[in-house]
C-alpha cells in the first residue's frame, strides 16, 4: 500500500543523501522515480539536488503555487508509470501542496517520500513540516549530533561571529556557514547570548 512518508531532522543530518540513496534503490530495480525540489533553493543549481558528500541528481523544481498532483499526473502521462515521488527540502511545501501529495498517494497509489527540516531557527514549525507531521502515514527522524555531543534536534541561525540571529525572515537559503544543528539545551544557551558556536569542522575529502 502506498504511503506518505516524512523524514525530518535538524540541519546537516544527511537528508538529501538519504533521498538520493532511496532514488538509487528504486532505479537499480528498474523503477522510475520523480525527484521534486523547491525552486527557491537553488544552491545546487536550479533543477538539481546535491548532498554535502558530493552525491547529486537532476530534479524538477517547483514553485510555491504549483499543483503537485497535477504535476505528477502530467509526468505519468508523458513518461509512463511512476513508482515513487521524492521531495527534497519538504519544509518549503505549502499546506495545499502537502494535501496534493496525499492525493498522489491515495488516488494514484504512488508512494511519496518527503525529506526536510522540522523547525526553523526560532524553533517554530515550517508550514510544510507542520502539515506533513499532521498528515503523513509514517514519520522518521534522521539523527545528527550537536557540537556538545548530544543529539541535535534544533537548528540555529548564526552571524559571522557564531552568535545567534533571532530576527529576520523564516526562509533564508544558506548552508553550514549560516545554520548549525544543536541540542535543545545548546539552542537555549546560544539564544540567551551565552557565547557562540565554533565554526564547523571541515568536511573530509572524498576518496
Amino acid at each position: 500500500m502506498a504511503k506518505l512518508y516524512f523524514y525530518y531532522s535538524a540541519m546537516n543530518a544527511g537528508k538529501t543523501t538519504t533521498l538520493l540513496q532511496s532514488a538509487h534503490n528504486y532505479r537499480e530495480r528498474g523503477m522510475r522515480v520523480l525527484i521534486l525540489t523547491p525552486a527557491l533553493d537553488d544552491r545546487a543549481g536550479r533543477g538539481r539536488v546535491a548532498s554535502r558528500i558530493g552525491l547529486e541528481s537532476p530534479a524538477e523544481a517547483f514553485a510555491v503555487d504549483d499543483d503537485l498532483l497535477a504535476w505528477v499526473e502530467r509526468d505519468v502521462a508523458t513518461h509512463g508509470p511512476l513508482h515513487c515521488v521524492l521531495v527534497d527540502e519538504a519544509q518549503f511545501l505549502r499546506k495545499p501542496q502537502v494535501w496534493q501529495l496525499t492525493e498522489v498517494v491515495d488516488r494514484l497509489r504512488t508512494p511519496v517520500l518527503c525529506y526536510g527540516l522540522r523547525t526553523d531557527f526560532r524553533g517554530e514549525l515550517f508550514e510544510g513540516s507542520q502539515y506533513l507531521l499532521a498528515w503523513a502515514d509514517e514519520m522518521h527522524e534522521i539523527k545528527t549530533i550537536c557540537h556538545s555531543g548530544s543529539k541535535a534536534t534544533m537548528t540555529v541561525r548564526v552571524d559571522d561571529s557564531g552568535h545567534a540571529v533571532q530576527a529576520g525572515p523564516q526562509v533564508e537559503i544558506g548552508g553550514n556557514e549560516r545554520y548549525l544543528s544543536v541540542s535543545r539545551a545548546e539552542f537555549k544557551r546560544i539564544a540567551r547570548g551565552e557565547g557562540g558556536v565554533e565554526p564547523a569542522q571541515a568536511s573530509l575529502p572524498l576518496r
